[in-house]
């Protein structure tokens, strides 16, 4: 039964699932974008507080990587829009959600690790090194479950 229901298809065209879905992945980068945005920020102004000189070399490592992890997020998370506009009108709309898929995807995986480095860099100031790679880790962990896992386990299930 569950084969059946996963065959059935849409009255649409091509082109008009191609729309769909590319404005579908747009509205889910919406959701994503808001948080690196934040991240960014929050990160960007660390350099400029009165503790960050005080930072070991470890916690300044983990910044940079963390920040040069938010600007690879946001720029994968913008690059559909700006792969939309200059292939705008050229008949490439199916390449271009397919390729916009695969860069959400690669977000994801960027913007869960600097989620984690972020968890990592926070904890360890606030408190010490082994907690903050502990919850480093364990953030990385929740994002790898909600994001790769569970929709794993649920593609798995459509089938049963």
């Amino acid at each position: 039964m569950g084969d059946l229901h996963h065959q059935e298809e849409r009255d649409e065209t091509r082109l008009e699932r191609a729309d769909r879905n590319f404005n579908e992945l747009l509205q889910e980068l919406r959701v994503t974008q808001t948080g690196v945005q934040i991240l960014f920020a929050f990160l960007l102004t660390l350099a400029f507080t009165a503790r960050f000189p005080s930072l070991d070399s470890f916690q300044r490592a983990t910044y940079v990587v963390t920040l040069l992890l938010s600007v690879v997020t946001a720029a994968l998370f913008t690059a559909p829009a700006a792969l939309h506009r200059r292939l705008f009108r050229q008949g490439a709309k199916p390449q271009v959600v397919k390729a916009s898929s695969l860069l959400a995807q690669a977000g994801l995986g960027a913007l869960s690790l600097g989620l984690s480095g972020s968890v990592l860099l926070v904890v360890d100031v606030a408190t010490n090194r082994a907690g903050g790679i502990a919850a480093g880790a364990a953030t990385l962990v929740v994002c790898a479950g909600l994001w790769a896992l569970l929709p794993y386990l649920v593609k798995r299930s459509v089938g049963d």
